[in-house]
């Protein structure tokens, strides 16, 4: 895919020096976030139109799990757009609320995972599914080899994506969250629009550590129709990340992924002088150290167990790993095991090996979150008039403080802090430009 050249430039008046005495020029940040209204959408074909209805069963008396409405952003020719209830625009006259009410109402995964849907659609996975207490279909969250699968399946019949691996070792995220970031950074964009219509068609978006899963950009160019640039520090992630987007049809021409040759910069050496884009995103390395990581991974797999014995009423809850020896996955296209770690690939150490697992780059770096967006703040202002919006996740609440003094020093113009929440885990990004409202609205007229 090509990076298109836009020769337009925008007028931007020079900085003025940093005046810490003058209050008002002080970047305003706000926690709260501005929720969408529930919307449906005209679906293309019967097929297509399945993954936005309830992931209940059919027949099911209960429909409480039920996404409302819930659908992709579709732009019409009359511009009205993604309708909610009583046909009302669901971006433009939406409320603040102080805090996220679960998932965004366009994720499509809102409610159970709909397993007869799933294994459908990658029948691999009926061999690890098991009953909850309540007698329904689940996979066991501790097993890789099932994580793993359960990944495979939901992009393949949520996004269209059927060629999908990782090497071994590497993250696999859990795809509810990361399609929500996506959602409500669309959201941010639709906010730049009295009409709160985005030309989401013709958005250029850059993810910050792309990782060999390539969540981010398979999910945004299959939702928006975003055009991605992924970056990594590590060639087998970038190596694994292009086969994922050369092989899917869904996903051609709308995302490369290059090489970072240097952990000193983020965006220099990516982004060349004469590129746009509407957004960045990035998913930060958050320990600050393996040893850190390795507990955090621990107490990760200790919190599995204890919710697992918790519903089921047993004092502990264990799960059949020889089910890791027998259900190779044979070799990938990287020449690596395809599955993860098995009984006999465990390290003699017994350090954990969590069931997403993740490598040095993925899970940490020297001084850790909080270090990371920092020097992303610093750099950005070096890219302030080819990006209108910065952003990225924070799983730390109290490294919102430390990233929003860096961006006071930067200068930016406007801060906003976006929180989410799947379950009773609750996170957020932070976004920032150095661009004021009327600049911005010139960066859209130019698109």
């Amino acid at each position: 895919m090509s990076q298109s050249e836009n020769k337009k430039t925008l007028s931007l008046p020079k900085r003025k020096p940093a005046s810490h005495s003058n209050a008002d020029k002080t970047p305003k940040v706000t926690s709260k976030s501005k929720p969408v209204k529930k919307g449906s959408t005209s679906n293309k074909n019967e097929d297509s139109s399945s993954k936005f209805k309830s992931t209940s069963k059919p027949n099911a008396k209960k429909t409480a799990n039920k996404p409302a409405n819930a659908g992709s952003y579709k732009q019409n020719k009359n511009k009205s757009g993604f309708k909610g209830k009583n046909g009302q625009k669901g971006f433009k006259d939406s409320k603040k609320q102080s805090k996220p009410s679960g998932l965004h109402p366009r994720n499509q995964h809102t409610g159970r995972y709909d397993f007869s849907l799933l294994v459908k659609a990658l029948p691999e996975l009926a061999e690890h599914l098991i009953k909850n207490p309540s007698g329904e279909d689940t996979v066991n969250f501790s097993d890789p080899v099932a994580v793993k699968l359960l990944n495979k399946a939901l992009l393949a019949h949520h996004y269209g994506v059927k060629h999908w691996d990782i090497p071994v070792g590497y993250l696999c995220p859990p795809i509810p969250g990361r399609a929500d970031y996506i959602h409500r950074v669309a959201d941010l964009l639709n906010s730049e629009c009295e009409d709160g219509l985005y030309p989401h068609k013709s958005v250029k978006a850059f993810d910050v550590g792309v990782g060999a899963n390539c969540i981010y950009p398979i999910i945004g160019a299959t939702e928006y129709n975003w055009k991605f640039t992924g970056s990594d520090v590590d060639p087998l992630s970038i190596k694994a990340a292009n086969f994922i987007a050369e092989s899917n049809p869904t996903l051609k021409g709308k995302i490369r992924c290059k090489l970072q040759h240097s952990e000193d910069f983020i965006f220099k050496g990516i982004i060349a002088h004469n590129e746009r884009y509407d957004v960045t995103i990035c998913n930060p390395p958050f320990h600050s150290s393996l040893e850190e990581a390795e507990k955090g991974s621990q107490r990760k797999i200790d919190n599995l167990a204890a919710n697992r014995a918790k519903k089921s009423g047993q004092a502990t809850a264990n799960f059949d790993r020889s089910k890791l020896d027998s259900n190779k996955l044979g070799k990938n296209k990287f020449g690596k095991n395809a599955a993860p770690m098995t009984n006999k690939e465990q390290p003699i150490s017994g350090k954990p090996v969590l069931n997403f697992g993740g490598q040095k780059s993925e899970l940490w770096c020297e001084g850790g979150e909080a270090e990371f967006v920092s020097k992303m703040a610093r750099e950005s202002r070096k890219f302030s008039t080819q990006v209108l919006w910065f952003t990225t996740l924070l799983s730390k609440k109290d490294n919102v403080e430390i990233l929003r003094k860096e961006l006071d020093r930067q200068q930016v113009k406007q801060v906003k802090v976006v929180e989410m929440s799947q379950g009773q885990k609750v996170s957020r990004f932070v976004a920032w430009t150095f661009m004021d409202k009327q600049q911005r609205q010139e960066w859209i007229k130019l698109k």
